[in-house]
C-alpha cells in the first residue's frame, strides 16, 4: 500500500495532471507502477495522451518529488486523500477539474451530509461580520453536524471559521499552499484549533510555497467541497465572484447578501444578485428553505413504528436513526452496499413512508 501511495502522489505532481486524466489513467493502464514504469512510446499507444505528461524525465521527477512528500506526510499526521478513495469528498469527485489527491490534516467528515461553505472580502465590514456570525448560528442550532468551509482569508473566510468554532460546528480550510505552514501567520491559532474541530485541506504538497494563481485555483476546491455557497460581502470584482461563477458551473446553489448600493464591499452581491446568479439570502432560514432541508426531530424514530420492515431495509432505517440523515455515496460505502441495491431498497421505503428523499441524493426518515 506504501507503494501504490507513492505512485498516487507521483501523479498527482506531474505537471498538468487532474482527476479526468488520472481517471483516464487508470481505465487504460493496467497499474500505476506500470505508468511510472513503461516507456513513453508504449504510454502513448494506450492511453492515447500525448505531450509532456507522459515523457520519462516528468515521470521521474514527480516520483522523486513524491519520496520526499512521503516523509513529510508520515511526520505531519496528514492523510492523503486520492479520488478513488471513500474518504475523498464525493461532492468534488464529480468536478472535472477536481484535484486527483488532497492533503488532508483533521478530523471532520469531508463528505457530511450538509456543508456550506461561506467566502468574502478580506476586507469585511461590522454589517458582513455580524450576518456572517448570525447565520452560522442559526444554522448550528438546526444542525449541529453541518460542517463550514472556507478559506482562512482575512475578512469574511475567517470570521466564517470562528463563527463555526464559537457554535461547536466542525469548519474546513482550504488553503492555496502546503501544509508546512499558515498563511496569513496571524490565524496560527484559529488552524490549529480547526485541526481539532474540523481540518485543513490543500491540493498543494508540504512545503509547497504560495503563488497568487494558487488562491484562484483553490476557489474552486471551496466551491466544489458544498452543497451551497454563501457571498457574503465582494467588491465587483473581488475574488469571491470567482468562487461563486465556479459554483454556479459545478450546478451548487449561490447565495448573496445584499448591502448598501453606495458601498464597495457590497458592489459585487448586489450583481450577483441583479443578474441572477445568486439567490438573495438575509438570514439561515433564506438558505434553509432554498435548500428543502428540514430540521431533524429531537425524537429517535422507533423500531416499533415500522413493524414491516424487510431484512434489507432494517440495516438502512437503523443508520439513518442513528445519524439522523444520510447521503446516497456515503451509504453505500458504509453499509457496504451497492449503489443500485441501495437505491431500490430506499425507493420502496420512499414508498412505504419511512424515509424522505432531499436534494443532494440525501436521505433521513
Amino acid at each position: 500500500m506504501e507503494q501504490e501511495l507513492l505512485y498516487r502522489i507521483a501523479l498527482s505532481r506531474i505537471k498538468g495532471m487532474n482527476k479526468s486524466l488520472a481517471q483516464h489513467i487508470h481505465e487504460t493502464v493496467d497499474s500505476l507502477a506500470l505508468f511510472f514504469e513503461l516507456p513513453e512510446a508504449q504510454l502513448q499507444q494506450m492511453t492515447g495522451i500525448t505531450g509532456r505528461i507522459l515523457h520519462d524525465d516528468a515521470r521521474r521527477t514527480a516520483l522523486q518529488a513524491a519520496r520526499q512528500e512521503m516523509e513529510f506526510i508520515e511526520k505531519g499526521n496528514i492523510t492523503p486523500l486520492y479520488f478513488t478513495d471513500p474518504a475523498y469528498p464525493h461532492r468534488l469527485v464529480d468536478c472535472i477539474d477536481a484535484p486527483p489527491l488532497l492533503y488532508y490534516r483533521g478530523t471532520a467528515d469531508l463528505n457530511a451530509a450538509k456543508v456550506v461553505s461561506v467566502v468574502g472580502t478580506r476586507r469585511a465590514t461590522d454589517y458582513g461580520r455580524s450576518f456572517c456570525e448570525a447565520m452560522i448560528r442559526d444554522l448550528a442550532a438546526r444542525f449541529p453536524h453541518l460542517i463550514i468551509v472556507s478559506g482562512l482569508a482575512y475578512g469574511i473566510d475567517i470570521c466564517a471559521h470562528r463563527a463555526a468554532l464559537k457554535q461547536g460546528l466542525d469548519t474546513v480550510a482550504v488553503l492555496a499552499h502546503g501544509l508546512d505552514h499558515i498563511y496569513p501567520s496571524s490565524h496560527r491559532n484559529t488552524a490549529a484549533e480547526m485541526v481539532a474541530h474540523g481540518g485543513l485541506l490543500t491540493e498543494y504538497p508540504g512545503y509547497h510555497a504560495m503563488h497568487p494563481a494558487f488562491f484562484v485555483a483553490r476557489n474552486r476546491i471551496v466551491a466544489g467541497l458544498a452543497d451551497a455557497v454563501v457571498i457574503v460581502e465582494s467588491r465587483e470584482k473581488g475574488g469571491a465572484l470567482i468562487t461563486a461563477g465556479i459554483a454556479e458551473s459545478y450546478h451548487r446553489d449561490v447565495f448573496a447578501l445584499p448591502g448598501d448600493i453606495h458601498r464597495e464591499s457590497s458592489a459585487g452581491c448586489n450583481h450577483l444578485i441583479r443578474r441572477n446568479r445568486a439567490a438573495l439570502i438575509t438570514s439561515a432560514d433564506d438558505l434553509v428553505e432554498a435548500m428543502c432541508w428540514q430540521v431533524p426531530r429531537r425524537e429517535a424514530v422507533q423500531r416499533s413504528l415500522f413493524p414491516d420492515l424487510t431484512d434489507e431495509e432494517q440495516p438502512i432505517v437503523d443508520y439513518l436513526k442513528a445519524r439522523g440523515e444520510g447521503q446516497i455515496n456515503r451509504m453505500t460505502v458504509e453499509l457496504n452496499q451497492p449503489l443500485s441495491q441501495l437505491l431500490s431498497v430506499l425507493v420502496e421505503l420512499e414508498f412505504k413512508g419511512v424515509v424522505k428523499a432531499l436534494p443532494g441524493g440525501v436521505y433521513k426518515l
